[in-house]
């Protein structure tokens, strides 16, 4: 059973920085989409989970939020089924709880905004940034 783990949330004051990683695990999973989606407080609702951003494991392409473009960078490490998110400048409009999200489907460029087209989900880790 593939498991996504995430981790690397925790307390920054505004303007800091934090690396969040999500390995995938239970066997081999051969993703073909890895990314991050973010819920904010007051927002607990599944629908109000909001894209952040993903990465296509074959050719590398990532695809970003509007709100985080230049602040936010996503890689991956294939030989671990991990991916990263590097977050830099962070402002408390970033707190939320991440959650990394997998797919094996065909990439579709236009689908990655979409919670819907995800079928794997890790557990959540807390970002809290503090002015």
């Amino acid at each position: 059973q593939v498991q996504l783990v995430d981790a690397g949330g925790g307390l920054v004051q505004a303007g800091g920085c934090l690396k969040l990683s999500c390995a995938a695990s239970g066997g081999t999973f051969g993703a073909n989409a890895m990314g991050w989606f973010r819920q904010a407080p007051g927002k607990e609702r599944e629908f109000e989970r909001e894209f952040v951003a993903v990465i296509n494991m074959s050719d590398g392409s990532t695809y970003y939020a509007d709100s985080v473009k230049g602040r936010f960078t996503i890689s991956k490490d294939n030989a671990k089924n991990t991916v990263y998110l590097q977050m830099y400048s962070l402002t408390p409009e970033d707190t939320a709880v991440y959650y990394c999200a997998a797919n094996r489907k065909t990439f579709l460029s236009g689908r990655v905004g979409n919670r819907n087209w995800y079928d794997y989900w890790g557990q959540g880790t807390q970002v809290t940034v503090s002015s």
